[in-house]
């Protein structure tokens, strides 16, 4: 019997299986697979024979290269395949006042004999491990009265006694471990039969991926990489399976990506900006750098040179800029606001917070107070380049004359964060776009603002688009994430930066350093933040509240200095009054929760202390300890936790202590989260990173995006390729797909 629909079925031959096939089917035609099944493999996110052959193993075990029982010596860790054959659960009790440990003990066997397992305060292992459960038993092997056991092991189940047919793997064969959950009763031997059934009724499977491609890229076909990467019958055959597998997924997002690209230019109306007045009175941009009492870097030039190619092209701007901390990339995106100006068009810069955007206001005001534009209404011709925020807060006076400034183009440029997005909020020309923060901001958020650039009739141009961050992301994963943009990255801090010693403060009795150096630093005129991950203690969560320790330090470590509370629980006027009194020195010491992560800039804050530090991402850790070292005066980070952290919670503030480079903490970042938490934002329906390592599989997303890149520009179409269509369709949402697809 074969699956529905497949090769061998229809009028025309087929080259092989495809997905959208696959994808079609219902997991209820495999054998076995009853309305029991059905659920717990939807509580897995299996739905289709597609989705359970992309359920991949997240490990194997060799049972070829397994110790057996009786090589088994104490004093070592080792990794037991056993049945069990026995299991008693030995409750606790009462002595001399105090309660023993109840105990559950279980005997595997396996063919060269016994072995003698204990687990002490887990009574549910009686109910995990029956007799007649096959498992993998790993931990230390010890002797008590002559006979070896293992006490507190980790167990993989791989068969359950309860379930008649269930594939038992031997010592022949490499045995799958796939990921699942307690929630569901399936092991990984059943799921390992649902899929060698699919795939031997599935047969070969179509391949987009043409042979001269593999052999380009040294990959191996698709049949061969599904087989080999569910039942390798050695562990040589894995990797070349996920290399395969995961070029795939890097494939498809990359063509979606250019396609994407290549439907944005077709369908855009662009702005030709002046980039090079005549005049030399007309040139913002230029009497600005002049009138900087500093010089831009080398890396703040290079990245304007490349905007200014992008704004004097009649296709709008789709770019990327990456900068560390305090690289300055606001300077970069005020370059293409001002540019904008000068052709007489207006700009919008969005950001995700309103602390943020007030800061972004303030300091652009700052930088243009001086610069005209030509207006003939006014007196001379000329009147002052106009700048304001707009944000929830904005009064319904204020708001209402913002909104006719812009309609008449009377404001150049408008800083503000959703507020940006209503209906109200017309233009009379938006040139230039810029979102800071991006991630915090939807695709969707970013084409609405965009689409403001069309009017609401329709017949105006598409403004060009910067999108900004400041947590750093690896170069590959950017690569993934925005592929659709074109990237350019701030690699240098301007000239008089400091460095920022960061030092990691293990225990109690060691946190005194930090308060130490508060106590200095304020006392030379300098002032320090204190982080807390809390607004208020709970019950629920030990950690340090912002409430109880601005309270603490005010009668205890940091007596008679004057202590600030800033958190995002507070009334926005009692925050922009202690944020006030913290920028203009009438506050010591500011006890803030992450609230102040982005958009707060005091240069005469020279110390960070961060509490509880090892329950922070590196991301924040790293934007945390960038609000202090913005002056002239060298800084200081101090990560506090207590005497014992997390493996992860180590490396991060490992990491930390060993650097300020917010690009290799970007690469640490991804290595110990994986791709799924880095990409989850960008990812929709099918098409996450399952198999793909973004850091090992360098060459596999640059082969990936050049493939892509080669096939859409020789066939815009996709019309000599219907098989990538047809997946594209697969693993891409309906809206996107009807976007990427039009026409």
């Amino acid at each position: 019997m074969t699956i529905p629909g497949g090769s061998g079925s229809g009028d025309q031959p087929s080259p092989g299986r495809r997905l959208r096939q696959l994808a079609g089917l219902s997991l209820s035609v495999l054998k076995g697979v009853g309305p029991a099944a059905e659920a717990d493999l939807a509580t897995l996110g299996l739905a289709s024979v597609l989705d359970l052959l992309t359920h991949y193993p997240r490990r194997y075990i060799d049972a070829t290269r397994l110790v057996t029982i009786d090589q088994l010596r104490a004093g070592e860790k080792a990794s037991v395949l056993g049945e069990v054959v026995r299991v008693q659960k030995i409750g606790g009790g009462y002595g001399k006042g105090r309660r023993s440990p109840g105990r559950v003990e279980v005997t595997v066997a396996d063919p060269t004999g016994r072995l003698g397992v204990t687990f002490f305060n887990q009574a549910w292992r009686a109910g995990q491990l029956p007799p007649g459960t096959l498992a993998l038993f790993f931990g230390p092997v010890t002797s008590f009265r002559n006979a070896l056991q293992m006490t507190g092991p980790q167990v993989e189940i791989l068969a359950l006694a309860s379930q008649d047919g269930e594939a038992r793997p031997d010592r022949g064969r490499i045995f799958p471990v796939y990921p699942l959950t307690e929630k569901v009763k399936l092991t990984s031997a059943r799921l390992g039969r649902y899929v060698a059934e699919a795939l031997e009724r599935a047969g070969p499977l179509a391949d987009p991926v043409p042979e001269p491609w593999l052999d380009r890229v040294q990959l191996i076909d698709r049949t061969t990489a599904l087989n080999a990467i569910h039942r390798p019958e050695a562990m040589s055959e894995v990797e070349p399976a996920r290399r395969r597998l995961a070029f795939d997924e890097l494939f498809r997002l990359q063509l979606a990506l250019v396609l994407r690209q290549r439907r944005l230019e077709d369908d855009a109306r662009g702005i030709r900006h002046r980039t090079a007045p005549s005049s030399a009175e007309d040139n913002l941009w230029q009497q600005f750098v002049a009138a900087l009492p500093f010089e831009l870097t080398n890396a703040q030039s290079r990245a304007i040179e490349a905007i200014a190619g992008d704004l004097a092209s009649p296709l709008p701007m789709h770019r990327l800029l990456q900068g560390d901390v305090g690289a300055g990339k606001t300077l970069v995106a005020l370059a293409a606001m001002l540019i904008s100006a000068q052709g007489g068009h207006q700009s919008a810069l969005m950001a995700p917070t309103e602390v943020l955007a007030e800061q972004h206001a303030a300091e652009v005001a700052r930088l243009v107070d001086g610069l005209s534009v030509p207006d003939p209404g006014c007196l001379g011709g000329r009147r002052p380049l106009r700048s304001a925020l707009l944000t929830n807060r904005t009064p319904a006076g204020e708001r209402s004359r913002l909104h006719d400034e812009l309609r008449t183009g009377q404001l150049d440029i408008l800083v503000g964060t959703h507020a940006l997005l209503v209906d109200e909020v017309v233009f009379h020309s938006l040139g230039v776009v810029v979102i800071d923060e991006q991630h915090r901001f939807g695709v969707e958020q970013r084409a609405a603002l965009r689409d403001k650039g069309r009017g609401q009739d329709g017949t105006g141009a598409d403004p060009d688009l910067l999108v900004m961050t400041a947590t750093p992301i690896p170069r590959t994963a950017a690569m993934v994430v925005f592929g659709d943009l074109d990237m350019t990255i701030i690699d240098e801090l301007p000239p008089g930066r400091q460095g920022i010693a960061t030092t990691w403060l293990r225990g109690r009795d060691r946190h005194g350093r930090a308060w130490s150096r508060v106590r200095d630093e304020v006392a030379a005129g300098h002032r320090a933040f204190v982080v807390c991950p809390l607004v208020e203690g709970s019950e629920r969560i030990e950690a340090t509240s912002a409430v109880a320790e601005a309270e603490r330090l005010a009668g205890e470590d940091l007596a008679g200095l004057r202590i600030g509370l800033l958190h995002g629980q507070m009334k926005a006027a009692d925050k922009e009054r202690v944020m006030a009194g913290f920028r203009s020195g009438g506050l010591d010491v500011l006890v803030a929760t992450t609230v102040i992560e982005v958009g707060v800039d005091v240069p005469e804050a020279t110390v960070m202390v961060i509490e509880d530090a090892d329950r922070f991402g590196i991301a924040q850790l790293h934007q945390l300890r960038g609000r202090v070292g913005r002056g002239s005066a060298p800084s200081y980070c101090f990560l506090l936790s207590d005497e014992e952290s997390s493996d992860e919670a180590t490396a991060r503030l490992e990491a930390m202590e060993r650097t300020s480079d917010g690009f290799e903490l970007a690469d640490v970042d991804l290595l110990l989260r994986g791709e799924g938490t880095i990409l989850g934002a960008r990812q929709k329906g099918r098409s996450d990173l399952k198999l793909a390592r973004l850091l090992s599989d360098r060459d596999l997303v640059a082969e990936a995006r050049q493939l892509a890149v080669e096939v859409v520009a020789g066939d815009p179409t996709l019309t000599g390729h219907p098989l990538l269509v047809e997946e594209l369709r697969v693993f891409v949402d309906d809206e996107e797909a009807a976007f990427l697809f039009k026409s």
